[in-house]
């Protein structure tokens, strides 16, 4: 992890030079996402979504903001909630507004946007959504070991529970135009994306 810890402090730094601070942001960042309860939403998660970026990263309007967004989208993530991305906003807000970065609310939008990954008119929101459901489009081995992690993230509820909401969240990318926003990942990842959705919809019913 000491290139994440590398890379969120040579982000942050540019806006605050208060090292100790710093250093709790990114304590903070790093026992969220190491949290016993997180078997995807973790910081590996960060990790594949910033080698994701490298890809398209020439596409990106305000890549400090994009940034920001990837190391806190899913600071606060409580299965049993529904308000997770908002909270997450939250805490983005509370820690960054204490630096001199000065695109708290595009940032705090582009967070909150990772809850429905509806189609944004702001081309750095549609990559950021892009990235994170990169995973969907990876081969049918990884998804499955994806599948697997998220369903013990939401191990408190019994299958039958489980199997209806999981329906209903797979079944509504499926159905999507299109599941990813950019012509990059369309091309790269669409195909496979809803292949993988099809099959565990299948294991579902």
């Amino acid at each position: 992890m000491i290139m994440l810890k590398e890379k969120f402090l040579t982000l942050i730094g540019k806006y605050s030079e208060d090292k100790v601070y710093n250093l709790e942001c990114w304590d903070e960042i790093e026992k969220k996402y190491s949290s016993k309860s997180r078997h995807y939403h973790n910081l590996e998660h960060i990790e594949n979504m910033l080698e994701e970026l490298n890809k398209i990263e020439s596409k990106v309007d305000n890549l400090d903001c994009l940034l920001f967004a990837i190391f806190y989208h899913d600071i606060i993530y409580i299965s049993t909630k529904s308000d997770n991305e908002h909270q997450s906003a939250l805490v983005f807000e509370k820690r960054i507004s204490k630096t001199s970065f000065d695109k708290i609310e595009e940032c705090m939008s582009q967070i909150q946007a990772t809850k429905d990954h509806k189609m944004s008119s702001d081309n750095d929101t549609n990559i950021l959504l892009d990235l994170d459901l990169s995973v969907l489009g990876k081969s049918q081995e990884e998804y499955i070991k994806y599948s697997k992690a998220i369903r013990k993230e939401y191990s408190i509820y019994p299958d039958f529970m489980y199997e209806k909401g999981r329906t209903k969240v797979l079944k509504s990318m499926y159905e999507f135009d299109f599941i990813y926003k950019t012509d990059l990942f369309r091309k790269e990842y669409e195909t496979q994306a809803k292949r993988n959705l099809l099959f565990e919809l299948n294991l579902l019913n």
